[in-house]
């Protein structure tokens, strides 16, 4: 068991309710912290790590991607939602393969690595390519195959791959790997086959993780369709009281809507980059914060975000709600940078292993150089890392005890080679 020790930074463990920051040490012995103190003895240790003139706090949690779209970036900017996927994305994704999936996940694992990212939640195609890659990259990953049901008997072909990527994946690569279940919207799964998923994640004691009142043409379609919300339309079909969900986007919600939404076991993944970018709206944050309901943050697609830096979300999420309800203590920076660790833990079911430092729990651990000019002088520190800091300044990234990043250099794969790899997949599925 490798003992790895990091001496002489700042540590906030985002475990209290309100921010404590304190110069200290972390012990990590094999995928564990296991003493977090000041002065920590360094006998017996295979690693030291000095982070003097650094932060150390948990590992960001992106809540809901589809981490191969890594492959489409810049591909189909500046459409509508709906034109995006049925003129661009959907055609694209017809062309895709195992082989490109799975290099698409390596170079969105970079990303995400590079950002300070040590958990994501993806749900696309040939999800058994993404799980080898998130195997290989060492990140964290809860993964489900997208259930959609516009060709009926393709879609019942992915429930088939549901259950194989839980008895392949589900728990592998030193308990990095677990599942879901994916439906893909409430638009593209009717109620007979949304009873169905919902049978099935009971059968396998799984999560939902599904697209929810991301566009209000969503909402005018499902009205059309069912004369109620498509949250009204989940909740009707029980979907809120039998399974833990993960709700990505909840941007059209009413009153009623997240009334239907207080108590839910799970939450929802807030991605304000790619929801303002794809002109979608505004999601309630705020409101279901007071609802009591749990609310992480996620960068979708990096073919509609741009990005997977996690702290473009941060800043973004909290700027966004400043702005739109007129009240710059809607969201305050340690609230926000809750929802990208330990809220974000909550929502994907992994609170009792990551989102805080805290002794016992995976060493999922970010350390962040804040000796730069942008983060001069260190007046708040959590102003700082939410409203200054971006991905460029995490300078080393452990995975379940393993150092996949350590001063700005990848470890856990061949940079080059992923790019290298990546742009061929690109070309392959885009000049097609």
């Amino acid at each position: 068991m490798e003992k790895v020790l990091i001496k002489n930074g700042l540590v906030l463990s985002m475990a209290a309710e309100r921010p404590v920051i304190s110069a200290g040490d972390i012990l990590i012995e094999g995928s564990i912290i296991a003493k977090i103190g000041k002065s920590l003895p360094a006998e017996g240790v295979d690693k030291r790590i000095d982070a003097r003139g650094k932060v150390i706090m948990p590992g960001l949690i992106n809540c809901h991607s589809h981490a191969a779209m890594a492959l489409f970036r810049g591909y189909s900017d500046d459409l509508r939602l709906m034109d995006w996927l049925s003129k661009k994305i959907w055609p694209a994704e017809a062309r895709i393969r195992g082989e490109e999936i799975y290099w698409g996940t390596m170079l969105a694992s970079a990303e995400m690595i590079r950002s300070g990212t040590t958990t994501f939640a993806d749900m696309y195609a040939f999800m058994e390519d993404v799980a080898a890659a998130v195997r290989d990259s060492g990140m964290r990953a809860s993964l489900c195959q997208g259930l959609a049901f516009r060709d009926e008997r393709a879609g019942l072909k992915r429930i088939k791959y549901t259950y194989r990527l839980f008895e392949n994946w589900h728990g592998q690569a030193g308990g990095r790997i677990t599942a879901m279940v994916g439906p893909h919207a409430p638009y593209t799964v009717p109620p007979d086959k949304m009873r169905l998923v919902i049978d099935l994640a009971a059968e396998l004691n799984a999560a939902v993780h599904t697209h929810l009142a991301e566009t209000s043409e969503e909402v005018d379609q499902i009205r059309e369709m069912y004369g109620k919300s498509p949250t009204r339309y989940l909740a009707d079909l029980g979907l809120f009281d039998s399974c833990r969900v993960l709700l990505a986007h909840a941007v059209h919600l009413t009153g009623e809507d997240i009334s239907f939404l207080r108590g839910i076991k799970g939450g929802i993944s807030h991605n304000p980059v790619s929801n303002m970018k794809l002109g979608c709206g505004v999601a309630p944050v705020v409101d279901l914060r007071r609802a009591g309901v749990t609310v992480g943050l996620g960068t979708d697609g990096a073919g509609s975000s741009s990005t997977l830096d996690m702290f473009q979300q941060i800043k973004t999420a909290a700027w966004l709600q400043k702005n739109h309800l007129g009240d710059p203590a809607a969201i305050t920076a340690y609230e926000v940078l809750r929802m990208a660790t330990v809220e974000g833990s909550r929502a994907l079911g992994l609170e009792k292993e990551t989102g805080t430092l805290e002794e016992g729990k995976k060493a999922d651990i970010i350390i962040i150089d804040i000796e730069k000019p942008h983060l001069y002088p260190h007046n708040d520190i959590c102003s700082l890392l939410a409203y200054s800091a971006t991905g460029a300044d995490v300078d080393t990234t452990i995975i379940n005890g393993q150092i996949v990043m350590e001063k700005r250099v990848l470890l856990s794969m061949d940079e080059k080679e992923v790019m290298k790899k990546a742009r061929e997949c690109a070309a392959k599925i885009l000049e097609a």
